[in-house]
């Protein structure tokens, strides 16, 4: 048995380090669609419609696969399941520069890409932390929300003005290159699944952790029977709703089409996730100070405000102001959920019940990635979608009020 004997620092940290790097270069990724979107229209003559279908595809693959994935961390550890669905992805999306019709954009970006991307989500994100934290929970998870934030702050810009100088496919290749050298081999070399792999306790346990106890056979019967699974599965598929779907996919072409320079989107998208930072790391500190009900219900409460207000921003100083608010909330609900889903249904069966609570969140992303696509498509903008997405996020503060910590 490998030990850390540094007594400095605990190697939890190290574990949520390289967790974090996977993160970080996993918003990237997902962060593509949305910037290419156009460069894709322009070259292939191809619908609006037809390329948010495939990142609907996209979409919800990510969340049906995630509960699998959560299971298959849970049984057989971390590490393995990680490794093999980055050199997934990693194929994937290099395929991508090679394609030439609908259906590869379906089968690379829609499935393979979809299927995999569970190697860097938050489901390996909560997997990690509540194996390897005890005390920090709030605060390790609101740092790994924070990932997605500083990815899409550092990423969006450079991606961005790599599609516009070299075109889509370099822009593609940059974070192959990224998963490829950089996250593979980091995953390989320093993360463990357990801390008594390196002879530890998970930080700040006062015991030694019990290496006999294991995920219950079928959690998802008891979680299932439970209504704060379908509160929290409810109000967390309108998180996807009002987040990934809309926003990642059509923010910017909306902002173009309304007079907008393609940087200052990107500029735009990068603030949200440089305040985001911010607004999730300070998330996961009030759910370990206050609870995690309140906080949750007044995220949603303030992004259902911004997003009625959305279609009324027309100068630059108004767009970054609403990318300040909107940012400060974006991703500030992953450290309360989660924290929710350990604390009501168990730490050991975190991985396969949260992975169908972010399935019910891709649901919600995908059919906001089609459907804002498709009101596109219908009336030429995406006023509605913007609006209707706004009223279901009021909706999520009453669920989430209803749940009982």
């Amino acid at each position: 048995m490998t030990t850390f004997k540094r007594k400095d620092i605990h190697y939890a940290w190290i574990v949520l380090a390289v967790t974090f790097v996977c993160l970080f270069v996993g918003s990237a990724l997902r962060s593509v669609p949305g910037i290419i979107m156009l460069s894709l229209e322009h070259e292939f003559q191809w619908h609006r419609e037809t390329i948010s279908g495939a990142i609907a595809v996209n979409l919800f693959l990510f969340g049906l696969a995630g509960p699998f994935l959560g299971r298959l961390m849970d049984v057989y550890g971390v590490k393995a399941i990680t490794i093999l669905l980055i050199v997934l992805v990693t194929l994937g999306a290099g395929g991508t520069v090679l394609m030439q019709q609908p259906w590869q954009l379906y089968l690379l970006w829609g499935v393979v890409i979809g299927a995999g991307s569970g190697g860097t989500s938050m489901i390996m994100g909560s997997a990690v932390v509540n194996r390897w934290f005890h005390d920090r929970r709030g605060l390790a998870l609101g740092i790994l929300g924070a990932a997605f934030s500083s990815g899409q702050l550092i990423f969006t810009p450079i991606i961005m003005q790599l599609n516009m100088l070299e075109g889509w496919r370099t822009s593609t290749l940059f974070i192959v290159v990224l998963l490829a050298l950089v996250v593979l081999p980091l995953v390989i070399g320093l993360m463990a699944d357990t801390p008594s792999l390196k002879g530890l306790r998970p930080y700040g346990a006062n015991v030694q952790p019990d290496t006999k106890r294991y995920p219950d056979p079928n959690p998802m019967r008891k979680a299932m029977a439970n209504p704060q699974f379908w509160l929290l599965a409810f109000s967390f598929g309108i998180c996807g709703l009002t987040t990934s779907g809309l926003f990642q996919t059509h923010l910017i072409t909306h902002g173009i089409e309304h007079g907008f320079p393609e940087m200052t989107m990107a500029v735009s998208l990068g603030l949200m996730g440089a305040t985001d930072v911010f607004g999730t790391i300070l998330s996961g500190w009030l759910c370990d100070r206050f609870g995690k009900r309140w906080p949750l219900a007044i995220y949603y409460l303030l992004r259902g405000v911004t997003l009625l207000l959305l279609p009324y921003v027309e100068s630059t100083e108004q767009l970054m102001a609403f990318s300040v608010v909107y940012g400060l909330n974006w991703l500030s609900t992953i450290p309360a959920t989660s924290a929710l889903t350990a604390d009501l249904f168990g730490k050991q069966n975190v991985g396969v019940v949260f992975g169908w609570i972010c399935f019910a969140h891709q649901i919600g992303a995908a059919i906001a990635s089609y459907g804002a696509g498709y009101i596109h498509h219908l009336v030429g903008d995406y006023t509605l979608a913007f609006m209707v997405s706004g009223l279901f996020a009021f909706v999520a503060t009453g669920l989430v009020v209803l749940i009982k910590e």
